[in-house]
C-alpha cells in the first residue's frame, strides 16, 4: 500500500493544477468546459488507483501523468499545438456550445496528446507500447463511459436531437473509440520511429495537423 500511495501522488498533484485552472477560468471558456470534463476524468482515474482497478498501478500512475501533462503545458502556459489552436481560437465564440468546446479537446487530446504520451511512458518504464496496452484499453474505456455522461450532461435538450440540427450531424461524425483506436496504431508507429528521429517529427506534425483539422470541424459555430 505504501508503494501504491507513492505511485498515486503524482496523479493528486495533477488534479489540484486542473482545480487550479477551473477556479481561475471563466466558466463558459472553452478551455474550462474541457478542463471541468478532464478534471472528472482525472479524479475516477485516482479512485480506481485507489481501489486497485489497475493491474499495474505505475504504469497507468505513469501513462496518465504524461498524458495530462501535455494538456497542462498548453493550458497554463498558451503558445498550442495545431491539434489544440481551434480550442484556443474558438474558446469565447458565442455560436459554439458547450459541448462543441468538450468533444474539441477530448479529440486534441485523445487524438494527439495521448500517442505521444504512449511514447513518454514507454521511455521513462523502459518498456514498449504492448506493456501499455491493457492500462491504455483500461483508461479509454473509462473515457468512452464518460463520453456518454458528457454527451447527455452538455447536450442543449431533446429539441436539439432532431435528425436536420447541424449539432446532431458534428456529433455523429467523430467517435471517440475510432479516435482511441487510431492513436494506439499511431503511438506504435511513433515508437517504430524512434531511431529516425527526422521521419518521426514528420508523422508527429502531419498527426497534429490532422487532429487540428476535425477539432475545426467540431468547433463550427452553430445558429441559436
Amino acid at each position: 500500500m505504501a508503494q501504491l500511495e507513492q505511485f498515486t501522488t503524482p496523479v493528486d498533484t495533477v488534479v489540484l493544477r486542473m482545480r487550479a485552472l477551473d477556479a481561475d477560468l471563466p466558466e463558459r471558456d472553452g478551455i474550462a468546459v474541457f478542463n471541468r470534463v478532464y478534471l472528472a476524468v482525472t479524479e475516477e482515474v485516482a479512485r480506481r488507483l485507489d481501489a486497485g482497478h489497475f493491474a499495474d498501478p505505475e504504469a497507468a500512475v505513469t501513462l496518465d501523468v504524461r498524458f495530462a501533462q501535455r494538456y497542462l503545458r498548453v493550458a497554463e502556459q498558451g503558445c498550442p499545438p495545431a491539434c489544440w489552436r481551434p480550442l484556443f481560437q474558438f474558446r469565447r465564440h458565442p455560436g459554439v456550445r458547450p459541448l462543441q468546446f468538450a468533444l474539441a479537446g477530448i479529440n486534441a487530446h485523445i487524438g494527439h496528446d495521448l500517442a505521444l504520451a504512449v511514447v513518454d511512458a514507454c521511455r521513462t518504464l523502459g518498456c514498449e507500447p504492448a506493456d501499455l496496452e491493457d492500462e491504455f484499453d483500461r483508461v479509454g474505456d473509462l473515457l468512452v463511459s464518460l463520453e456518454e455522461r458528457i454527451r447527455e450532461d452538455l447536450m442543449p435538450g431533446p429539441d436539439l436531437l432532431q435528425i436536420a440540427d447541424p449539432l446532431t450531424h458534428l456529433l455523429g461524425s467523430w467517435s471517440l473509440e475510432r479516435a482511441r483506436d487510431a492513436t494506439w496504431s499511431a503511438a506504435r508507429a511513433l515508437w517504430a520511429l524512434r531511431g529516425l528521429p527526422d521521419l518521426a517529427e514528420e508523422f508527429g506534425h502531419r498527426l497534429d495537423a490532422a487532429v487540428g483539422l476535425a477539432g475545426r470541424m467540431l468547433l463550427t459555430p452553430l445558429p441559436d
